[in-house]
């Protein structure tokens, strides 16, 4: 819970910059935390692909060898979209916990034109792959409070 709440910490952080409300941690085996990130796009003209998720991976995958970071989970305070899944896969990340899932995005965003969602859950697109990505979330109790940095945003 303590590393989903500092996800949650890190999104709020992000959205004081002006960047969209979304933070991503990766943590080791040895329950350290390897790299933060918040979403680092800045709307509406910067670089789209700069979600929390992708870039905490990548930024894990230039700290910590393959085998090691099929050992690290990525927490998240909402469900990895499906560019961020497949930045999790092909980083070898072997674990994903996430809060808010992408339906419950979708209510708070509406057809806002910055955040176009994509109705795939990770799982799908972690079940098409060669190797298992353990999925845990939604975690429900941590919902609304996932929820807070999002509620007059979009």
């Amino acid at each position: 819970m303590r590393y989903l709440r500092r996800a949650m910490e890190v999104a709020e952080q992000s959205k004081a910059r002006g960047c969209h409300p979304f933070g991503a941690i990766v943590v080791d085996e040895n329950d350290q935390i390897v790299v933060e990130a918040g979403n680092n796009s800045l709307p509406p003209n910067g670089d789209p692909t700069q979600h929390a998720e992708r870039v905490a991976a990548a930024g894990a995958a230039g700290k910590l060898a393959p085998e090691a970071l099929a050992r690290a989970t990525l927490y998240t305070s909402a469900e990895p979209c499906a560019m961020c899944a497949g930045a999790i896969y092909w980083c070898n990340i072997g674990r994903v916990v996430y809060v808010m899932s992408e339906e419950k995005l979708l209510e708070l965003t509406g057809n806002h034109p910055e955040n176009p969602t994509l109705s795939l859950p990770c799982r799908e697109v972690f079940a098409r792959g060669q190797r298992m990505v353990e999925v845990v979330g939604p975690v429900d109790e941590l919902v609304e409070e996932a929820a807070q940095p999002h509620v007059g945003f979009w």
